[in-house]
């Protein structure tokens, strides 16, 4: 019930409540003066519905996407591990700890990059790729550890893998829906309710004088509600919204030192 009730206010705020009552100021003046109109509805949904529910649908990829690349860096950083762990005799716990520690500092360092503010992207950038350098000299070194160069160069493949998906989730975070379009349907979504006013006061006529204003505040609700979950898929690393990506480097991290010991254990 709580997490209902979160998802709800999520999308239902002040902003949903001042054009509301905005719509219903207008419908309210329109009946006063007698003004009425009957306008088409397709204008209504061809101006900020449709574009709406355009950007709604590029941020939903943006996120699928991210959480794709997301798992890529993870899968191929576990596969890393198992090489090491499984691939040369000459491994130790020390060594496989190690290489956690390294994966743990990369995960956080993009976990920095991707949740910070958009002005430190280049800074945190550095601690990525510091990260990556260290995991390119460890694979290097498990060379002199007996693992063969066509095996070494595999796990080179998975780090230029981890690179590559570290880059898309930094262009998602970089670039979203173009400013220009979400700056239309912001001033569509107010000025929509309230130029309907004739139309609803129209349309009220027929309706008794309790449901006269169900339909302005019914249309504010819709498109302030689809603005917010739009507002919300647009960055999926802001931990703000209830569908964010959360990027658990300690879960992770945990997993593979229990793994380490478990299997020293075993011995």
């Amino acid at each position: 019930m709580r997490g209902w009730l979160r998802s709800i206010r999520s999308i239902i705020n002040g902003q949903t409540l001042a054009i509301a009552l905005l719509a219903v100021l207008s419908t309210w003046t329109c009946r006063q003066l007698e003004l009425f109109a009957d306008f088409p509805l397709t204008l209504m949904g061809t101006t900020v519905v449709f574009p709406i529910v355009f950007s709604i649908g590029g941020a939903y990829k943006r996120r699928e996407a991210a959480l794709d690349d997301y798992g890529s860096i993870k899968a191929h950083g576990r596969a890393i591990y198992f090489a090491t762990r499984d691939w040369i005799e000459d491994t130790d716990p020390a060594l496989q700890h190690r290489l956690v520690e390294i994966l743990g500092d990369l995960l956080d360092a993009c976990r920095t990059l991707f949740t910070g503010k958009q002005s430190e992207i280049d800074d945190n950038e550095h601690a990525v790729y510091d990260a990556f350098s260290e995991l390119s000299l460890f694979i290097n070194g498990l060379r002199a550890r007996g693992l063969p160069s066509g095996e070494a160069s595999r796990c080179n493949q998975f780090e230029s893998k981890m690179m590559i998906a570290f880059e898309s989730i930094k262009h998602i975070v970089q670039y979203r829906t173009p400013m220009t379009l979400r700056a239309y349907s912001k001033v569509f979504i107010v000025a929509i309710p309230v130029l309907y006013g004739p139309y609803f006061a129209a349309q009220a006529l027929e309706y008794s004088p309790e449901l006269a204003y169900v339909m302005p505040v019914l249309l504010s609700v819709v498109l302030v509600s689809l603005d917010n979950i739009q507002e919300h898929l647009e960055d999926p690393f802001d931990q703000v919204g209830e569908d964010d990506v959360i990027i658990n480097v300690e879960k992770f991290v945990d997993r593979l030192n229990d793994d380490i010991e478990r299997r020293r254990s075993a011995i």
